[in-house]
């Protein structure tokens, strides 16, 4: 898809993020359609996080715009983009420790999505169930394991209701089988219409959901396209290998 956000649900141009005299992102465009499903790849330090941080607005980018569902963000805060639809998950789960996995995922529904007790009840519950954790629902979410973590940090995402999900590493640090059960969970969002924009390291099971890749290095897009033709394009394995790289 081309940086033109014309009927693109969420959609960013021209985003630049310094921090200081350390410049993370330089220029980036991105546009995609409701009910998408987009990785994004690229080598540490390529400003990934950063990117997906401007795109929820836990960061303000130095310039560019920030579009979603035809209405300019820029500005709103995180809280505000998550009341309308835009949420993420952390490379770090960030469950709030003393509390249940029940309660995480109530208080995220409760305030992260504004909804009223009883629907943020109905919400936690769908979430619970989607993300498979009935049977820990009243364990402290410091007691959890790391699939258990992550299913968490889903499902606490899943409870604002949103529109465009990002997720972020959400496979980091896990097994093979385990990644495969988050697989089977995003693939039921992706069923439910949910827009999907993933960073991932794995980069087998990104492409078990990701119709559309994205390459970022150095604060900039060097390729974005069909999942085929971006993992053979020149500067994506010159980006993970080295210039001359076979």
């Amino acid at each position: 898809m081309t940086s033109n956000d014309d009927g693109a649900i969420l959609a960013a141009s021209g985003i630049h993020k310094r921090f200081d005299a350390l410049v993370v992102l330089d220029g980036v465009d991105f546009a995609m359609r409701a009910d998408e499903a987009i990785g994004v790849v690229g080598p540490n330090g390529a400003g990934k996080t950063t990117f997906l941080s401007v795109l929820v607005g836990a960061h303000q980018p130095s310039s560019g715009r920030v579009r979603f569902r035809g209405d300019d963000v820029t500005r709103l805060p995180a809280a505000e983009r998550c009341r309308l639809g835009l949420a993420r998950t952390h490379q770090v789960p960030r469950a709030f420790g003393g509390m249940t996995v029940f309660e995480n995922i109530f208080v995220a529904a409760a305030n992260g999505g504004g909804f009223s007790r009883g629907e943020a009840y109905d919400r936690c519950i769908d979430a619970i169930s989607l993300c498979s954790m009935m049977s820990v629902a009243n364990r402290r979410a410091e007691t959890l394991g790391l699939l258990d973590r992550k299913r968490l940090e889903l499902a606490r995402a899943l409870a604002t209701n949103p529109v465009v999900l990002l997720l972020d590493e959400i496979g980091g640090g896990l097994s093979d089988g385990e990644a495969g059960e988050l697989v089977e969970t995003i693939g039921e969002l992706r069923r439910r219409r949910i827009a999907i924009v993933w960073i991932e390291h794995i980069v087998h099971i990104l492409l078990q959901v990701a119709e559309r890749l994205i390459c970022m290095d150095a604060g900039k897009v060097i390729a974005d396209g069909s999942p085929t033709a971006v993992m053979s394009d020149r500067a994506v394995i010159d980006a993970y290998f080295g210039e001359g790289a076979a």
